[in-house]
């Protein structure tokens, strides 16, 4: 059989999976654009024709609401799928690693330090792949068998590429990967141990993200965040349903978000404000802050300046899984910040090592360099007592620091004695 004619068949196989699933779901409606009225059938669509806006999913919440309960949910599998009925997908065939319900830990020492009434960790590096990547491929990748595609790809800056090889093998797909060419070296381990295709490009994330949108037009593949998009960002909004959930169902006052693409940030607000549409917590008015290295700001610029559009940037940063440039949603990341009185932090590279040694030696907790961010965030915050000493904030961890220990090998220091009492008593006398 010929190229052409392999191809033809696989979009009529494709588009013959489309229209089943679009018969038997029943908690979604459609594709809808964020920016005109346009929606389309559930496929591996992302972008709107008519405007070029994003695509999002239409959910059914009349039908949501009178199914999805507390009771309800509190009876699903500890994981991320006890919230299946608020996500986009159809059937019990999950491609699931056993992803979410993280823990939310009370940080006592780090309140103390800081003078909070209140600090609680969700800790999202506990997640199969150590990273809360796990809980949007889950979806992509649930999405992508449903959809009847073979091969699984994803445009990453490391975190990404270790779940999406992860999820693929236990899927079952053809897996590639494609990744910065400068990424750390424990991140390309932790992806191509599960065996896909790791295909590194000369240039940054920006150029990485570029070529994938040129390949996926002219392949039929799912991309997780390319044409499984509007599915695959939904798998974030967990983190706020878990939250809201793990809190006694409602809202902290605070919370404290990593951005690299943006997407993250928003959907978590969203997963709280979907608890409320459908009558699980009250309104929420939590304020959403943005967390960001300095050498890759375009977002927190954005905020800071009064402009409604991020500009983008080179990225130059050791917090390479949220250096992105030219980020996504930026636009809709700087609207949330706006619209739930959030502030954005940029934090310069000395200050990523000092907050991850701060979360390590005050919680015991090692987080990777996003999570550096988040923690000097919050310290600026409180600084500037945008946070004041009576309130509730979380922040989110999105990564282990295995993942990046060349950051803080300088805080790697052992003491060298010989092995007799008199040495370790001269060494240390105040022991």
């Amino acid at each position: 059989m010929c190229p052409c004619t392999e191809r033809y068949a696989d979009f009529l196989l494709a588009l013959l999976n489309f229209r089943k699933l679009n018969e038997k779901m029943r908690n979604v409606k459609s594709l809808k654009c964020k920016e005109c009225p346009e929606k389309y059938e559930i496929s591996a669509k992302y972008v709107c024709e008519m405007c070029f806006g994003p695509l999002e999913i239409e959910y059914n919440w009349d039908l949501i609401s009178k199914e999805v309960s507390k009771n309800s949910i509190q009876k699903g599998p500890v994981s991320m799928w006890r919230y299946k009925l608020l996500l986009p997908v159809d059937g019990d065939e999950l491609v699931d690693l056993v992803t979410g319900f993280t823990p939310l830990i009370e940080a006592n020492n780090l309140a103390k330090y800081l003078g909070l009434k209140k600090v609680w960790i969700k800790n999202d590096s506990v997640n199969p792949t150590f990273s809360f990547k796990d809980r949007v491929v889950s979806v992509a990748a649930t999405k992508a068998k449903e959809l009847g595609f073979s091969v699984f790809a994803c445009a990453s800056t490391g975190n990404l590429a270790g779940s999406v090889a992860a999820h693929g093998a236990k899927a079952g797909f053809q897996t590639l990967v494609f990744i910065p060419s400068d990424l750390e070296k424990e991140k390309i381990i932790a992806a191509s141990i599960y065996n896909p295709h790791v295909i590194a490009i000369d240039g940054n994330y920006d150029d990485v993200n570029r070529f994938c949108v040129e390949l996926a037009d002219s392949r039929s593949w799912a991309f997780v965040n390319i044409n499984l998009r509007p599915f695959y960002s939904e798998g974030s909004k967990t983190i706020g349903f878990e939250l809201a959930e793990q809190l006694g169902w409602r809202a902290p006052d605070h919370i404290v978000v990593p951005v690299a693409s943006g997407s993250l940030y928003t959907k978590v607000w969203k997963g709280l404000t979907e608890f409320y549409k459908i009558g699980l917590i009250d309104e929420p008015r939590t304020r959403m802050h943005i967390a960001q290295a300095l050498g890759c700001s375009p977002i927190t610029q954005a905020v800071n300046q009064g402009k409604t559009h991020p500009v983008p940037v080179k990225p130059n940063t050791i917090a390479k899984s949220i250096a992105i440039g030219n980020p996504a949603d930026g636009y809709y990341a700087v609207k949330q910040a706006k619209e739930t009185n959030g502030r954005a932090e940029s934090v310069p590279e000395d200050e990523i090592v000092e907050g991850i040694s701060l979360l390590a030696k005050t919680e015991g907790i090692f987080t990777e360099t996003a999570g550096g961010v988040v923690v000097s965030s919050l310290v600026r915050l409180v600084k500037k007592k945008i946070i004041s000493d009576d309130e509730e904030v979380v922040i989110l961890i999105t990564g282990n620091g295995l993942k990046t220990p060349e950051v803080v090998s300088s805080l790697s220091k052992p003491t060298l004695i010989k092995p007799t009492i008199d040495s370790f008593e001269k060494t240390f006398p105040q022991l």
